[in-house]
């Protein structure tokens, strides 16, 4: 459900534009309301997980999760739409955390750990794409509204399984807040996730994306130096310097951020270059799903004799071959020739990367840590989507203004078919170069697996939560 919240408005984004009189300019705050709260306080909710209780707080978040989603689903104005998001982004924070927490302190015997994050890594990798096929299927047969108020009963469902079925599990010992480390990483990821939006927007050099991304530095620079220095820390340096995990959390940002510039302009190219539906567009993703969650099953069941780095070099390899493949896309590209191949190689990379990568970001971590090791994962692929999203459109814009400039000559005399002809071939060049700047952040994150990951085998699939079950409710 949080997950598919992130891509699922994307296709009814132009519905609910017209529907509620929201300008271009302002439309992009019905997806950055929520990745902003989401990723802005995503470690904040992973600590209340571990001290507030772990079971307490997802029941929490599922509740506010649907209300917010009523919120949207009933909005008459975009100000009620924009804030509903970013209530969904507040709920999700506490909700994706205390999930995998619970998965991490719940699932302690190897095989079914790695079952466990099989499940998980396939919806995780999977959501992104259900979400664009829900969205389509949601808005040409019912109505833009559905693609909110269809969490509603998800939510309904799983409250009232995990009541019955959800044991509570919180962190002992020192469970104070660190307040100031709270504001200070909350605000420096709001101000990073916003500088690199309006940097889409507004230019890399233009003031208000400088002031946005300085501030964003000072504010980090100020949370690290906090965090090395408080007795009660929001996030342990300790979680984030393990090499293992470090990579993890560096390779998720990677990973985020290529993979979003896949679905982003791959959309707009199924809709606006080859003229189809959103509901044919929805459906042309099916089996990057499918792929992703067969790839999550091998993946589960490879990953305690292989350990974490063969599979995760071998799906990054695969994932950066098919995005290279698709940097040759023209106006007439074959879905079966072009596309396909591509979709397939990619879901089945991205599938053998989550699952190691979710279990090698919590090996070997505390009980007392489960949570905030958790909100780390969310928290880069949330970082890692929304900086894609303003960099790779940013190239997308520039390459396209520069091809208008460089063939404008030639396509004057052909009038106005020569305009709107120049005008696709630039859309063509802009998305091919985004995919090349996609291809470079999916084998950069390949190298970082090779060289940094450790592999002996127990570390994936083992942790040290043996102290886990002593504190079950």
């Amino acid at each position: 459900m949080v997950v598919l919240d992130a891509t699922i408005v994307n296709i009814a984004l132009p519905s609910a534009q017209e529907a509620l009189h929201i300008s271009t300019a302002d439309r992009q705050w019905i997806v950055t309301a929520y990745t902003l709260t989401f990723g802005g306080l995503l470690l904040l909710g992973g600590r209340i997980a571990d001290y507030f209780g772990r079971k307490r707080t997802f029941l929490i978040g599922l509740l506010g999760f649907a209300g917010a989603s009523a919120l949207g689903g009933a909005a008459v104005n975009a100000g009620t739409l924009f804030a509903a998001r970013g209530l969904q982004g507040l709920f999700g924070a506490l909700l994706a955390p205390a999930a995998l927490s619970l998965i991490t302190v719940t699932f302690t015997e190897a095989k079914e750990r790695a079952k466990a994050f099989g499940v998980f890594g396939g919806i995780s990798g999977g959501g992104a794409a259900i979400g664009l096929l829900a969205g389509g299927v949601l808005t040409e047969y019912a109505d833009w509204r559905w693609c909110l108020l269809v969490n509603i009963p998800i939510a309904i469902l799983a409250f009232a399984a995990a009541v019955p079925l959800v044991r509570e599990s919180k962190a002992s010992g020192d469970t104070r807040y660190d307040i100031p480390g709270a504001v200070l990483v909350t605000a420096g990821q709001v101000a990073l996730v916003y500088g690199f939006t309006k940097a889409a927007t507004d230019g890399w050099s233009s003031s208000v994306t400088v002031t946005w991304l300085a501030s964003a530095v000072a504010l980090l620079g100020a949370f690290l130096f906090w965090e090395s220095r408080t007795a009660h820390p929001l996030l342990p340096l300790r979680v984030l310097f393990d090499r293992n995990r470090g990579a993890s959390y560096l390779v998720s940002v990677l990973l985020g951020a290529g993979m979003l510039g896949m679905f982003l302009f791959m959309t707009f190219y199924l809709q606006q270059t080859l003229g189809w539906s959103a509901m044919k567009s929805g459906v042309a993703y099916m089996p990057f799903s499918g792929g992703i969650i067969a790839a999550a099953v091998i993946a589960s069941r490879l990953l305690p004799r292989t350990g974490p780095k063969i599979l995760m070099s071998v799906g990054g390899v695969l994932a950066t071959a098919a995005m290279v493949w698709l940097t040759r896309l023209d106006l007439d590209s074959s879905y079966a020739v072009q596309i396909l191949p591509s979709f397939v190689a990619m879901s089945l990379g991205m599938g053998l990367v989550f699952v190691p990568m979710s279990s090698l970001a919590l090996q070997g971590v505390a009980n007392h840590d489960a949570g905030v090791a958790s909100a780390m994962v969310n928290t880069t692929q949330q970082v890692g989507g929304s900086l894609g999203t303003a960099l790779l459109n940013t190239i997308f814009t520039t390459a396209l203004a520069g091809y208008v400039t460089d063939h404008a000559a030639s396509a004057a005399s052909g009038g106005a078919a020569g305009a709107q002809l120049l005008q696709a071939h630039a859309a063509i060049h802009g998305y091919n170069v985004a995919f090349t700047a996609s291809a470079v952040l999916l084998a950069v994150a390949t190298v970082v697996v090779i060289v940094m990951v450790r592999n002996p085998k127990t570390d994936a699939t083992t942790s040290t939560i043996e102290a886990a079950p002593a504190h079950f409710g």
